[in-house]
């Protein structure tokens, strides 16, 4: 049995006309074809249902049996209106009541009501499809439901809206900025920078990583996390120690060759360096506790930190130039004490770790 369906995909059939749907057989679709042409003449489901009217009477002569329906969703909201027509297909289907297999032949009106074609397929296998629109409109109106769907999607609008405004926002601030004695050129420049900036960004995707680092930090402050503060501080202490080493190069070294440079640098640096590395790794420690997953081994992380860093010092204290540089006896002692300070840690938090289990391992 072969089944022509009329898709009404906003339900313009049932808001003009009051008609219940769905509509079943062809005096009662030619029926409501006339009602709707009568209350909207200009309404293109008019041309559907009697598209539909059309096909049924030419499939009509063949050997097998033609229905006739047409079925109608909701205005507003594309998944309420599938759903909406998914239901009177089911309605449609089991008003045949027969035993032979159904196939449909749909007619729309346009590329916005066939976005229900996998609804339909999903219930009643499709042999074909007839989009019925008036000629000198078939384009447009594609081009119209290509453009609404377009902007109706957040990435692509952002991606192509945004760009399209700040060009067309050159201009405009081009002569406020000449009304206020500002160079043009500047104007432009910032522009040009930002909207650079803003395609590099949405170039390599970075939208995603900072949208989830908001995420996280906002569930850092909500969860009463430590090392929120710690990794502010942290980052406060790793800037200082920069600065630190940026002015010890260019008031010490700033004649000497890069490798002096280098450890000018790392040996002014490392002691804040090595501050915000134990800051955070204790922050990391303590939030571990709190969550109950704390292992004695995460102990060591402080500890590894400092010890490195005593090498780090050390190792830079040697290749200072002049008087300041490490005797080479202290340098071998300061790198035993990192190792010992580094070894002795492992061991005994991995002693108290399987003498004293804590946390999961405990449980």
């Amino acid at each position: 049995m072969l089944l022509v369906l009329a898709v009404d995909l906003d339900d313009d059939l049932g808001r003009k006309t009051g008609i219940s749907t769905p509509v079943l057989g062809r005096e009662d679709v030619e029926d409501a074809a006339t009602r709707l042409a009568t209350a909207d003449p200009e309404d293109s489901d008019v041309n559907v249902l009697f598209q539909a009217l059309h096909t049924r009477d030419e499939l009509a002569g063949q050997s097998e049996e033609v229905a006739v329906a047409a079925v109608t969703g909701v205005d507003g909201s594309d998944v309420k209106a599938n759903r909406a027509v998914g239901e009177e297909v089911d309605t449609v289907l089991a008003a045949l009541s027969t035993g032979e297999n159904v196939r449909a032949v749909v007619i729309t009106d346009g590329a916005q009501d066939e976005s229900v074609l996998p609804v339909i397929r999903s219930r009643v296998p499709i042999d074909g499809l007839r989009r019925v629109v008036v000629r000198q409109a078939q384009d447009l109106e594609s081009i119209y439901y290509t453009i609404k769907q377009v902007l109706g999607d957040k990435e692509t609008r952002g991606t192509l809206l945004v760009p399209l405004g700040v060009l067309l926002l050159v201009y405009p601030l081009v002569l406020i900025a000449d009304a206020f004695d500002v160079a043009g050129i500047s104007v432009l420049g910032v522009l040009s920078g930002a909207l650079g900036l803003y395609t590099l960004f949405r170039g390599l995707g970075l939208e995603e990583a900072v949208d989830d680092a908001v995420e996280e930090v906002r569930q850092l402050l909500y969860a009463g996390r430590v090392t929120l503060i710690t990794y502010v501080v942290a980052v406060a202490l790793v800037a200082i120690g920069g600065w630190q080493g940026y002015g010890a190069v260019t008031s010490e070294a700033s004649s000497l060759p890069l490798p002096a440079q280098a450890a000018v640098f790392v040996h002014a640096a490392v002691s804040w360096f090595a501050a915000a590395g134990v800051t955070s790794s204790l922050g990391q420690v303590t939030d571990e506790y709190l969550d109950d997953a704390f292992r004695w081994r995460y102990l060591n992380a402080p500890f590894y930190v400092l010890a490195i860093s005593v090498v780090l010092h050390a190792v830079s204290g040697f290749f200072l130039p002049g008087e300041g540089a490490m005797a080479i006896t202290d340098l071998a002692i300061a790198l035993t004490a990192g190792t010992l300070l580094g070894v002795l840690s492992t061991l005994t938090f991995a002693i108290a770790e399987n003498r004293f289990p804590a946390g999961a391992e405990a449980a």
